[in-house]
């Protein structure tokens, strides 16, 4: 029954976030917003409310950074984690599109996987691998319609890409002990919060003249769906972890992409090719032998 929780919560995560991205992409293409005010706002606000709602709840929502280990570990989740995955993620769909940035978070897995290899002095289970090849194989159609014409990018969404998927596998798992020991709101509170800051304190006399874009009703309204979506999001990914192991929440994940391009063809108006429609049946079944063979190894363990 957790095991099923675990999916859940990541495959509902992942569609949310999915569809934070053409809301992303909406905003930056029809207003010169730039990506620091667009992500200090959002992480702000949403931090402050987190950590609101904890206090009103009767937490001490101050008790881990009393600890000098803790704070540490706090501010490197924030900063690297938190600041890092947002910032890389919208960098990369300003560059190219919310689609294209969704494929380079899927590098997070092969990270993931070599880093756990290592550190366990042992190869990867194949079941892990032929999912993994699997999914990325109807990614990768789903994404180029079957022709590598689709991977016309410039050197810097490339880098932008490379550096989303470094920041998302860190995301993923770097914060399990800090959530272990404080739990999940309180971590991505904390992290959403140390993360605006630090983005405050870094652009603070370069964002006063975004905040003529607050006026228009329709960037306000997609703002706030971006933070209350995405924030949503971030919970539920990260809760995820408590139940399915991080590669495999990692490759969970790849319905993201999915719900971009639904969204993407219902808002900007994106034909789907018949080897996008293959390459999402192909996702789909590379998922699902991915959580079946893990549930597997788990009644085996």
């Amino acid at each position: 029954m957790n095991r099923l929780k675990g999916i859940l919560m990541i495959i509902s995560g992942a569609m949310m976030w999915g569809a934070t991205g053409p809301m992303m992409e909406w905003m930056l293409s029809t207003s010169d917003m730039s990506i620091s005010f667009m992500l200090t706002i959002r992480l702000l606000i949403a931090g402050f409310f987190i950590l609101a709602f904890l206090k009103v709840k009767g937490q001490d929502i101050f008790r881990p950074m009393r600890y000098k280990v803790w704070l540490r570990q706090m501010i490197i989740f924030g900063v690297f984690g938190m600041l890092g995955v947002q910032f890389t993620f919208v960098g990369s769909i300003n560059s190219s599109n919310a689609i294209i940035a969704t494929l380079f978070q899927f590098l997070a897995p092969i990270y993931i996987i070599l880093f756990v290899s290592l550190r366990q002095k042992a190869l990867p289970p194949i079941a892990q691998v032929i999912g993994m090849i699997v999914t990325m194989v109807g990614l990768f159609f789903l994404l180029t319609n079957g022709t590598l014409s689709g991977f016309a990018l410039s050197a810097t969404a490339v880098a932008w890409g490379l550096a989303v998927g470094f920041t998302f596998a860190f995301y993923t798992l770097y914060p399990a002990r800090l959530m272990s020991e404080w739990g999940v709101l309180l971590v991505v509170g904390w992290g959403m919060l140390i993360g605006g800051a630090v983005l405050l304190a870094a652009n603070i006399t370069k964002l006063g003249d975004d905040f003529v874009y607050l006026s228009d009703w329709r960037i306000v309204t997609v703002l706030s769906l971006v933070i209350v979506v995405g924030t949503v999001a971030f919970l539920l990914f990260l809760g995820s972890m408590k139940y399915i192991s991080p590669v495999e929440t990692s490759i969970l994940s790849s319905f993201e992409p999915l719900t971009a391009m639904i969204i993407s063809v219902i808002w900007f108006g994106s034909v789907l090719g018949k080897w996008q429609l293959a390459g999402a049946l192909i996702m789909l079944i590379g998922v699902t032998g991915l959580s079946v063979a893990g549930s597997k190894a788990k009644e085996e363990e």
